[in-house]
């Protein structure tokens, strides 16, 4: 992320992309798309490709990860080496870790772990191609998948990122606008039993409380837009069953 811009990146309100400020890149979503996994999901998300899939309730491996009163998540998320134009460099980084991590502990938060003790809940995601925005489009698709699993949870969450380019609040930022944009803001919203929740957020740059406030406005919308999605592909995978 860096302000220091050198190519326009909106003028007269209109992005790189051709998209308007509070505008959403394109979203397909899959449901139940790996017969091996307990659950599974596919999202593309712009240019991402992200893979998601579901094991559990399994026992815990190792054991002394156990505990007695509710099930543990073990989240891990992965790009692909060959998911950026320059291949990356195959296994998990630092940025892998601290993803999976705060993954984790958004689906944490989600998932009903009291009604599994003494198990395990494991949720690989797979970045098979990056272009900004991969951990709330991961989020989105661990989601799917958790839901294709049958896990019970609070409800389904949904990820998205507000950002600053060119001094202007944007929805949903693309390569260029995550490059080199002023803020980059990705949170995960959870429409509970109490209202909306949000489960992961964390910042990058410089935005005023205005800002934010605007920034938070577009993000309630899309969530109602990729809920709409998620559930769409769920329908769709059970209503072929019946």
């Amino acid at each position: 992320m860096s302000g220091n811009i050198d190519k326009e990146l909106i003028k007269d309100g209109i992005r790189l992309d051709g998209r308007k400020p509070n505008e959403l890149r394109d979203i397909k979503i899959e449901a139940g798309v790996l017969n091996r996994a307990d659950g599974s999901a596919y999202v593309e998300w712009g240019y991402n490709k992200v893979l998601a899939a579901v094991y559990g309730p399994t026992e815990v491996h190792p054991k002394h990860l156990m505990e007695s009163n509710k099930a543990i998540i073990q989240c891990k998320y992965n790009m692909a080496a060959f998911s950026v134009s320059d291949r990356k460099r195959p296994g998990p980084d630092r940025r892998s870790v601290e993803i999976s991590k705060v993954i984790k502990e958004a689906i944490d938060h989600t998932v009903l772990t009291e009604k599994f003790p003494r198990a395990s809940i494991t949720v690989l995601i797979e970045i098979l191609q990056a272009n900004a925005g991969t951990r709330v489009a991961g989020l989105t698709a661990a989601s799917v998948a958790l839901a294709d699993a049958g896990i019970p949870m609070k409800g389904l969450i949904q990820g998205c990122a507000v950002g600053k380019v060119g001094d202007t609040v944007v929805l949903d930022l693309d390569k260029e606008e995550d490059n080199f944009g002023q803020a980059d803001l990705p949170v995960g919203m959870l429409n509970g039993p109490d209202g909306v929740e949000f489960v992961l957020m964390q910042m990058d740059g410089d935005m005023t409380p205005e800002e934010i406030n605007k920034g938070f406005s577009y993000l309630l919308e899309a969530r109602e837009v990729i809920e709409k999605l998620q559930r769409d592909a769920l329908e769709r995978k059970y209503s072929k069953k019946v």
